[in-house]
């Protein structure tokens, strides 16, 4: 299998985040958890998104398996490799950011790399370097409480450079504007001036086409969903995509079993988002401090599921409000309370498939990638979309047979995504 574009996510929704992008746009997409075993045999496709989990793991660590990951995906054809970040440049003083786009650059022979979160489909946009999020400066939109990584600092060139070696520059708007051309002319300069990352501003779509356009034909880039929008757009312009292979409807063919959602995030949009599905379906909502004590309350909370699934869908959230959070953190520290929970609502979503769940979703990042990782799932077809960032899932060479599922990062979705992803999978 020879692919045109290689990915490395930094966590698992957002990697099905750009998977979606990409296939919405024209690459039929497949996204592993990990490095695949040699012995998985993957579908026939355009792009290939590695999930890792490396947003807040040592920067030495993340460096090294997107390194990892990057041989992986020259090795399979990939001429472009895009760094895959969150679009609210979650990242502390330490990295991660800077540290991984600095070794991918080194890795691939140095130079100039573009850096951009921007993705105005979800909100998020940047201007003279500063990150917008729903027209509010990062460090006054939600974010700033985030319970793993709180932003506060707008000004993505001040933030990248906190974290790297070398020098940060900026492409601004009116650069972009000017074109293709224009851009690589700045990227050039900067260059030769010895600067590594590169931030660029985008408020519109066809700024991050401009983006993709010039990024394809350097060999990495580090950006959110939205510069993947523009590299993609690149691609089919350029005429390399073949037809055939893979395709969206094969991911959504039935599965049969029972459906189930975990919940972990504690955003302000699931905790509404639960309190929409409370009207519909039944929902236990978990006591994160009972879940750190010990194993009583997941005991309780499978047995609860067990009562009810075979009824209809059931809900188990062990989401809480941001101050139930920082109380927590403070009795028992951030990373873990935070390792905790995860551990319980993988555990409790590992029961539900065992139970015979087939149709699974999960909020939250993190809630995401430690169930995922516990199903030991190797890698997911990517089907249609259900929510901007969102697309249903089709397991690949899942010991448990075929499965969909949702993996849905704490901020994306409607009020009543949770009923139109299970809407989606039959």
């Amino acid at each position: 299998m020879a692919i045109l574009l290689g990915s490395i996510a930094d966590d698992y929704t957002g990697a099905s985040d750009l998977a979606n992008t990409l296939t919405k746009n024209g690459l039929r997409t497949v996204q592993t958890v990990g490095i695949p075993d040699p012995s998985l045999a993957l579908p026939d496709v355009d792009a290939v998104v590695v999930s890792l989990k490396i947003r807040s793991v040592p920067a030495s660590d993340a460096v090294a398996a997107a390194a990892s990951a990057e041989r992986w995906l020259r090795q399979r054809g990939a001429g472009h490799v895009l760094y895959k970040i969150c679009s609210t440049f979650d990242s502390t003083d330490a990295g991660n950011i800077g540290p991984v786009t600095e070794a991918l650059s080194e890795a691939a022979g140095g130079g100039s790399v573009l850096v951009t979160p921007a993705f105005p489909e979800t909100g998020r946009t940047v201007y003279l370097g500063h990150l917008f999020v729903g027209g509010q400066p990062l460090n006054e939109s939600p974010l700033k409480d985030h319970p793993l990584n709180p932003m506060h600092d707008a000004n993505l060139v001040r933030v990248l450079a906190r974290q790297s070696r070398n020098a940060v520059g900026l492409v601004d708007l009116t650069a972009i504007a000017a074109g293709a051309d224009a851009v690589k002319a700045k990227l050039d300069a900067l260059r030769a001036a010895g600067v590594t990352a590169v931030i660029a501003d985008a408020i519109l779509e066809r700024d991050l086409e401009t983006l993709g356009e010039v990024a394809l034909k350097t060999p990495v880039s580090t950006g959110a969903s939205g510069l993947g929008l523009g590299l993609a757009r690149a691609l089919v312009r350029s005429g390399r995509i073949s037809s055939g292979g893979a395709t969206t409807a094969d991911a959504i063919r039935p599965v049969g079993g029972l459906s189930a959602i975990v919940a972990g995030s504690c955003s302000k949009a699931t905790l509404h988002q639960l309190d929409i599905a409370e009207r519909s379906m039944p929902v236990l909502r978990l006591d994160p401090e009972r879940l750190l004590a010990g194993p009583d309350e997941i005991a309780a909370a499978i047995s609860w599921a067990g009562d009810r699934i075979s009824a209809g869908p059931v809900v188990i959230a062990a989401s809480a409000a941001p101050e139930t959070v920082s109380r927590l953190q403070s009795l028992y520290g951030r990373e873990a309370s935070g390792h905790a929970i995860e551990t319980a609502t993988s555990i409790i979503a590992a029961e539900l498939v065992e139970r015979g769940v087939r149709r699974l979703v999960v909020a939250g990042g993190e809630t995401s990638g430690a169930a995922v990782d516990r199903l030991a799932i190797p890698a997911f077809l990517i089907g249609p979309e259900i929510a901007p960032g969102v697309p249903v899932l089709r397991t690949v060479g899942n010991a448990q047979g075929d499965m969909l599922l949702a993996l849905k990062s704490g901020n994306f979705g409607g009020e009543d995504f949770f009923t139109a992803a299970l809407a989606m999978m039959h």
